[in-house]
């Protein structure tokens, strides 16, 4: 009976809502295309980097990504669609999941406007498509809070232990998870009708549990001098000065992985939300507060900070779990028809781009001309067979160069700078002296290239000589859309002036 209800939900919601419908079969086609069609990022290769090196936790950032893409990887083998397959899954059981939380709150109608609202977002795109934490914390997230609504509302206390081991699998995959537990017992101090919870052992045996399920990152943690916790932390504060920009960015990008049409109602039904109640949220409704307790916090803490800090594009996303669905009950067709309509424009534009990449990016964080690069870099290397190669550029080049290559390609510690995961993978620099070594250099923006060759010239710090090779060029017909500047550098001497190894 229950399969024939769904079957006649799904005729009814087409049959009144048939644009709606296909708009939204639309773009999930267009993303299951974007896995064959989309290149690999540097994100997709440095999560992957991970995997070849395993760890209780990684310095950056906590293993879940890793576990995510080992498990393709190890069945598909080491392939770019294995990668991006990897991250379209796990959002399709993240929409699954959220489908099932806002049956908790809405009726069937408006629990399908809030998937359509929430899966048509180029923010489902950007998760399907490109490996980031984001990836198993979003799914981590919502099982989470289904959990919760379940130990909460209906009191399953079973519900509370699996809520715990959920609230720490999301800890393992990004320390964002923080504001689950700070939403729990947000929620629980506010509420009139579940506050007898926090009397009782349930919310505590589940924040221990947590712990628990976080062990592999807090015992890496431990064993390297907390570098992950302060680099998250400390090491992000020394960024700070005031910047009206780039809070206007952040509400631009925001609007943009959001669509117009939601994050702007968004922030306007919360502000006559607040303006209505002022400083009494807690007396909204139980199941109201619940989902702000879970989406205010993370969201207004991001938005606050934007104003001494460039809040990254993918901070806010487990906020809009439960603000989609809060949001959306204030959505009319009319205002779902409009947002559909954006979501379509902007995926039909992103998949122009992926094409025929018509506007360039005037970054490494590109998704063209990598796997090129990396098929010039072999060629070149068995011109060079013995040398080793590195890159300087963060992590990005040399990422991309380990995924496509069968041996160690360095990072930027070669050069005495820190190299994020690169500078905890056991390598022993002091074991390359006296090799000679090729410099892979990305050109970000192709005509100006100063400071890339100053750059270079900075290598000979630490070899006695450095000379330019032929440059590696991608193009698009007769279009130019990347740029590598090679280097061969000779006898290297990780002694001058000395490079501290981990």
């Amino acid at each position: 009976m229950k399969i024939k209800s769904f079957r006649d939900d799904l005729h009814t919601a087409y049959t009144e809502n048939r644009w709606l419908v296909l708009s939204a079969l639309f773009i999930l086609l267009l993303r299951l295309a974007f896995i064959g069609l989309m290149g690999l990022m540097p994100q997709d290769a440095y999560y992957t980097f991970y995997t070849e090196h395993p760890a209780a936790s990684y310095y950056d950032h906590p293993p879940g990504i890793a576990w995510v893409l080992k498990i393709f990887t190890t069945v598909l083998g080491k392939k770019v669609y294995a990668v991006k397959l990897a991250d379209t899954v796990v959002t399709l059981l993240t929409l699954a999941f959220f489908y099932r939380l806002s049956l908790r709150f809405l009726s069937r109608v408006k629990a399908s406007n809030a998937l359509l609202l929430f899966s048509s977002t180029l923010m489902i795109t950007i998760l399907s498509l490109v490996s980031t934490p984001d990836v198993p914390l979003m799914l981590c997230w919502t099982v989470s809070l289904l959990c919760l609504y379940k130990a909460v509302f209906l009191e399953k206390k079973v519900y509370w232990l699996l809520a715990g081991v959920m609230m720490g699998l999301a800890f393992d995959s990004k320390y964002t998870a923080v504001f689950l537990p700070a939403g729990l017992l947000l929620y629980l101090a506010l509420s009139a009708t579940h506050r007898k919870w926090l009397g009782t052992a349930w919310p505590w045996l589940s924040l221990v549990l947590m712990v628990v399920a976080s062990a592999p990152v807090l015992w890496w943690n431990v064993q390297h001098d907390f570098a992950s916790f302060r680099f998250q932390s400390t090491g992000r504060a020394r960024g700070i000065a005031f910047s009206v920009t780039d809070f206007l960015g952040v509400l631009a990008h925001q609007a943009a992985i959001l669509a117009p049409v939601l994050f702007f109602s968004l922030l306007w039904i919360l502000y006559k939300i607040i303006r209505k109640y002022k400083a009494k949220l807690w007396t909204v409704q139980d199941h109201t507060l619940f989902l702000l307790c879970f989406f205010l916090p993370i969201f207004l803490a991001f938005l606050s900070i934007s104003f001494i800090y460039w809040v990254k594009l993918n901070w806010m996303m487990p906020a809009y779990i439960t603000g989609v669905i809060w949001v959306s009950r204030y959505f009319s067709h009319r205002m779902i028809r409009w947002q559909q309509a954006w979501a379509v424009v902007i995926h039909v534009a992103l998949a122009i781009e992926l094409r025929w990449y018509p506007v360039p990016v005037r970054s490494d964080d590109v998704w063209v001309g990598w796997g090129r690069m990396a098929g010039a870099v072999m060629a070149l290397k068995r011109a060079y067979p013995a040398d080793f190669i590195f890159s300087a550029d963060d992590y990005k080049t040399s990422a991309v160069l380990n995924f496509y290559l069968e041996e160690m390609v360095y990072g930027q510690n070669i050069i005495r700078k820190p190299a994020l995961q690169f500078d905890y993978v056991g390598t022993r620099l002091a074991a390359l002296q006296g090799k000679n070594a090729l410099f892979i250099n990305s050109i970000p923006r192709i005509g100006n290239e100063v400071s890339e060759k100053r750059f270079a010239d900075s290598l000979r710090r630490y070899f006695r000589n450095v000379y330019p090779l032929r440059p590696i060029e991608v193009k698009r017909g007769e279009r130019l859309v990347r740029k590598f500047l090679v280097y061969r550098c000779e006898y290297y001497l990780p002694g001058r002036p000395g490079i501290s190894e981990r």
